[in-house]
């Protein structure tokens, strides 16, 4: 399931309680993983990312097969990419202080740049949920090569 969101305009209560509610009608489910899905717009530069910047929001589970796809929800596939994965611990009130970490200090100071392909976050085993402070849940950022 997708909504569009912003900082400004959280919608992600919403949209994991809706996700949440209707997920036992997935098939195809592969392991026991949620994905926390961000897309933006073609050619964002996160350089200008604001609380009002809009972005699609996508509540996922991995499933096996397009196949069956509940009515109401969609297919994301997410392409082959090269990602850089930090891991965030504590709760999500904590989260803009890794965020800040991954876009003003690493990314500027590497070899890297943004690519155009969605951001998540993966909350496995070790998320134990939102506010929870022994919380864990990897955080993949899409990235390529600088060309120097």
């Amino acid at each position: 399931m997708h909504i569009a969101s912003s900082v400004a305009k959280d919608k992600t209560y919403n949209l994991w309680s809706g996700f949440m509610t209707r997920r036992k009608e997935i098939k195809n489910v592969i392991g026991n993983d949620f994905f926390s899905i961000q897309v933006y717009p073609a050619d964002f530069e996160m350089k200008d990312f604001t609380p009002n910047t809009v972005f699609k929001k996508w509540a996922a589970i991995e499933v096996s097969s397009a196949e069956h796809i509940p009515t109401k929800m969609d297919l994301l596939i997410i392409p082959a990419s090269t990602y850089a994965v930090f891991t965030h611990v504590g709760p999500a009130s904590s989260f803009y202080l890794t965020a800040n970490y991954i876009y003003s200090e690493w990314l500027p100071f590497s070899d890297f740049a943004l690519d155009d392909q969605p951001h998540f976050e993966v909350m496995g085993d070790k998320y134990l949920g939102h506010e929870n402070p022994n919380s864990e849940e990897e955080v993949w950022i899409p990235i390529k090569y600088l060309l120097k």
